[in-house]
């Protein structure tokens, strides 16, 4: 019965901020608070509300502190209803989540869904309330987000945010939840996933987290999404199996087509073309060139004359074409010479 009664309460925030409100006996007060919050509409400046209401931007941000110090008290002495059951609402989700998420995360998990602007504005401001819930104000590094009070301030959380990333920059290429887990002491992976996620420096793709600037977790064009797909396979594909696979793949923007992918590949150093409309990542040891300029390459490297078996055996380690094209280069092009049955050699300059 309770579970049903908690259910109803998550979903009722806008009863749980009218109580809220009706506590601010001034109407300005209460706009400011509105207005700051975006409790009824977009956020607004303090620049915005002081020249709405005719006062300077200073005089909006001591009133607005004023206010929240006030209602902070009221909450911590349970004089606001509200607040205290929201609050156990809010720790119970959080435990789920990690014990810290950010503010559009800790919404949707309340409501079983997707939800919008001002929702998870409410979520923030009864959050802020909540003398046992810890704040996290956005700015470049960090999202948004609450954590339970317990297990750390702002300061607290940050640092440990911080501690994870300092470990991915270390290591260079990105982690899985697990590997950070052995490398540093927390009692449970999901607390440091959930602390990752807090981070606007990192970001993750099936589970492995690196830092945001790196396509291999974060692809943002074309490109790097082609890598990211031929890193996971391991091996060359056809242009058309990498489309494929783009299309089915959890990329945010995957609606690319087949030509566009063909002409990246095409200009991407990353990308050598090893076959007929195949293509592998340089970081194999393939290199760009034709199949003429790979003989070339695997008789320089060779201290006398190769058999023709054996120059195929090695050319088709970094390409992937037919014996008898390899052949056909070998025996047409003047930079090889045959010097012995079914035997050549680079032809003198």
């Amino acid at each position: 019965m309770s579970d049903k009664n908690d259910i109803e309460s998550s979903i009722d925030l806008k009863s749980g901020i009218t109580e809220i409100l009706s506590i601010i006996d001034q109407e300005r007060e209460r706009e400011i608070i509105t207005r700051r919050f975006g409790l009824y509409d977009r956020r607004e400046t303090l620049e915005q509300i002081g020249e709405l209401l005719g006062i300077t931007r200073e005089r909006v941000r001591q009133l607005e502190k004023a206010i929240i110090i006030r209602l902070k008290i009221a909450a911590e002495e349970n004089k606001i209803s509200s607040v205290a059951s929201f609050e156990k609402i809010f720790i119970r989700n959080l435990t789920e989540l990690g014990r810290i998420a950010r503010v559009q995360d800790l919404t949707d998990h309340l409501m079983g869904r997707t939800t919008d602007q001002r929702e998870r504005a409410h979520v923030a401001f009864i959050a802020t309330l909540a003398p046992n819930l810890t704040v996290i104000d956005e700015n470049d590094n960090y999202f948004h987000s609450v954590g339970i009070a317990e297990y750390g301030d702002e300061k607290k959380i940050k640092a440990e945010v911080d501690e994870i990333v300092k470990v991915i920059k270390k290591h260079g290429e990105p982690l899985t939840i697990e590997q950070i887990h052995d490398q540093l002491s927390y009692e449970h992976p999901s607390h440091i996933r959930a602390l990752a996620s807090v981070s606007k420096l990192l970001a993750h793709l099936k589970d492995n987290w690196g830092l945001v600037k790196w396509p291999t977790v974060n692809p943002k064009n074309i490109r790097d999404k082609i890598y990211v797909i031929l890193a996971e396979k391991g091996k060359p594909m056809h242009f058309s199996e990498i489309a494929k696979s783009i299309k089915g793949s959890s990329f945010k923007r995957k609606d690319v087509t087949t030509q566009a992918i063909h002409n990246e590949l095409i200009k991407d150093k990353r990308f050598v073309l090893i076959g007929r409309g195949i293509y592998a990542l340089d970081s194999w040891g393939f290199s760009k060139g034709t199949v003429s300029d790979i003989i070339v390459d695997v008789l320089s490297k060779s201290d006398t004359p190769l058999h023709r078996d054996e120059i195929v055996k090695r050319v088709l380690k970094s390409r992937q074409v037919k014996e008898t094209t390899i052949l056909l280069n070998l025996q047409s092009k003047p930079q090889f010479k045959r010097v012995a049955k079914a035997t050549y050699s680079l032809a003198e300059k």
